[in-house]
């Protein structure tokens, strides 16, 4: 587990501040818990806070505590981009490259605030910031807030930041089914534990609070839509514009579905592409070593983790799928 002396930037917090918290695109329980812990900590410190996302976040994550403070850029972007430009620090949340904040990259590259990347994605764009805390050998970002809060005052950290922090650890770790073989991962649940966290609640509000269309979209992508391709390892779900209409789609109703074709015994290679405004949103999954990072990057537009990451596609559904078929063969003796 690498760790950071965030004492460093301790004295950036010493009188009274702006402070903008801004994190990626479709964001998911990392990015929020993230978001959100800072924001109760901060605020706690006596400081002014917002936060932003450029997009929707799924409902299953909209008990968390302060989430209806978040500024959504594509709908606020007049007072984000205010934002920018007047606050004092600016911290970017699980997201290695302001690219990631789509519309609200040039608000936030243009901004004269000392910027800060907290983050466990690969290849930071560590000329984008004045200060960059990133590691991949973490369970999540949220894992690297904690450790932030604990430095610079642990004591401010209460129910509300634990709910948030555990949230993201969880999500991130596939509920520590991966990215979680360190002992600190489980010390700093011991020590959320200890601040009134209760880990059951939390399950069940993520994971256990469906709507109906939801849990009919589950049913129909596994019995209608999956296709297997068991030479290849692989396996896919594919789900057009009219099919994810037909259940009512909302942001996050797919969270989690690739991880129901990488279940499959003798899989290896998992995807999920979901045709999305003028793209094709696609989600990779691995076990092993088979690094999806690479793959989504090479193809797909995209990136992430080894054995978790996401690609977009401007072609139609049928030209998508045909050319994630047509690459399986060239990686045969890797998957």
């Amino acid at each position: 587990m690498t760790t950071f002396d965030f004492n460093s930037i301790e004295p950036l917090f010493h009188s009274e501040k702006k402070i903008f918290l801004t994190s990626h695109s479709n964001p998911d329980g990392d990015a929020l818990g993230a978001l959100l812990a800072l924001f109760h900590f901060f605020t706690r410190k006596g400081h002014e806070v917002n936060m932003m996302v450029p997009n929707n976040f799924p409902g299953f994550l909209q008990w968390m505590p302060g989430s209806d403070q978040i500024l959504i850029y594509k709908k606020d972007t007049e007072v984000c981009d205010q934002l920018f430009r007047t606050t004092d620090l600016l911290f970017s949340l699980d997201y290695n490259s302001p690219s990631r904040i789509n519309g609200a990259e040039k608000a936030f590259r243009q901004s004269q605030a000392i910027k800060i990347l907290i983050d466990h994605h690969i290849d930071p764009e560590k000329n984008a910031y004045n200060h960059c805390f990133s590691t991949t050998l973490t369970s999540s970002t949220s894992e690297l807030v904690f450790q932030m809060m604990n430095e610079m005052n642990g004591s401010l950290i209460d129910k509300k930041i634990a709910d948030c922090i555990f949230t993201g650890i969880m999500t991130d770790t596939g509920s520590f089914s991966y990215n979680c073989n360190y002992k600190s991962t489980f010390q700093i649940v011991s020590e959320l534990i200890g601040k009134g966290l209760q880990t059951d609640e939390i399950n069940r509000l993520v994971y256990a609070t469906n709507t109906e269309n939801r849990i009919r979209l589950l049913g129909f992508s596994l019995s209608e839509k999956l296709v297997v391709l068991a030479e290849q390892k692989t396996a896919y779900i594919a789900l057009s514009r009219e099919e994810l209409n037909r259940y009512n789609y909302q942001t996050g109703d797919t969270e989690g579905l690739v991880n129901y074709a990488l279940s499959v015994v003798g899989i290896r290679f998992a995807a999920l592409f979901t045709e999305r405004g003028n793209k094709i949103r696609i989600s990779f999954r691995s076990t092993g070593n088979f690094s999806v990072n690479e793959f989504a990057r090479d193809h797909f537009l995209g990136g992430g983790h080894r054995n978790a990451a996401g690609g977009d596609s401007f072609d139609d559904l049928k030209t998508t799928i045909a050319k994630f078929e047509a690459l399986l063969p060239r990686y045969a003796d890797k998957i």
